[in-house]
């Protein structure tokens, strides 16, 4: 077992995930289950689609867990017109993250020049209204040229994170993709993992690997198996 589960705590652990719930079947329950998990775990953010804002930003309201909005998920394929609104609508409802999800099919096609207007599209509103901003690669459908490119991209327009997947997609987060993306951006910007990220050990190994942020609907269990390990 790694040695961070001797140097965290369960607080500073908690901190790192981005509690997630983002089925298309999930109910206004399970909505309110998620924040209320959130709270009591007092996690970092709930990762909700933009419709569920409102609501979570209306329970987690002064709590200090972040709501954060999934834009253009999960397969990336809207407009950068589309991406913004969408990104500014949900900031404006209360969202103080965007998790956004790249066009893939402009990098497969080479065309760095709208990845790197789309990109700084979706910072500049972030920016301009205080929300983090997240940028999702979708690693699973990635050759390693096209990771590394679109970690230039972000060098030169600087969002808060780089993130590995949807977990919507073909594979989730792997330590190779966290360790690749943070070799490339350094310390100038976090690397986010998610998807498939379902055990405390997992999460401990992408951690070490360079990971800042986790996102996982496993949270919970992940949280309480450290604090059975800890004996907390």
């Amino acid at each position: 077992m790694s040695e961070l589960l001797h140097t965290l705590t369960r607080e500073s652990l908690a901190q790192y995930f981005d509690h997630t719930q983002l089925a298309a079947s999930a109910t206004e329950a399970d909505i309110e289950a998620l924040c209320r998990e959130s709270l009591e775990n007092r996690f970092k953010m709930v990762a909700i689609n933009p419709v569920q804002v409102p609501l979570c930003s209306r329970l987690l309201h002064g709590s200090g867990v972040h709501v954060g909005a999934a834009v253009g998920f999960p397969l990336g394929q809207n407009t950068i017109e589309e991406k913004v609104f969408s990104a500014g609508k949900s900031i404006e409802n209360g969202a103080q993250e965007i998790d956004y999800v790249i066009n893939i099919t402009a990098l497969k096609s080479k065309d760095y020049a709208y990845l790197e207007r789309e990109m700084a599209a979706l910072v500049a509103v972030c920016r301009e209204q205080g929300a983090v901003c997240k940028v999702i690669f979708e690693n699973c459908y990635l050759t390693g040229d096209e990771k590394c490119a679109m970690c230039e991209i972000a060098l030169a327009v600087g969002p808060d994170f780089v993130k590995t997947s949807t977990g919507f997609g073909s594979g989730g987060a792997t330590l190779d993709d966290v360790r690749l993306m943070k070799r490339q951006v350094g310390d100038k910007i976090k690397v986010k993992a998610a998807g498939g990220i379902r055990t405390l050990d997992s999460a401990l190994q992408m951690i070490e690997a360079g990971a800042e942020r986790i996102g996982s609907s496993a949270s919970v269990k992940i949280l309480g198996e450290f604090c059975r390990l800890r004996q907390e």
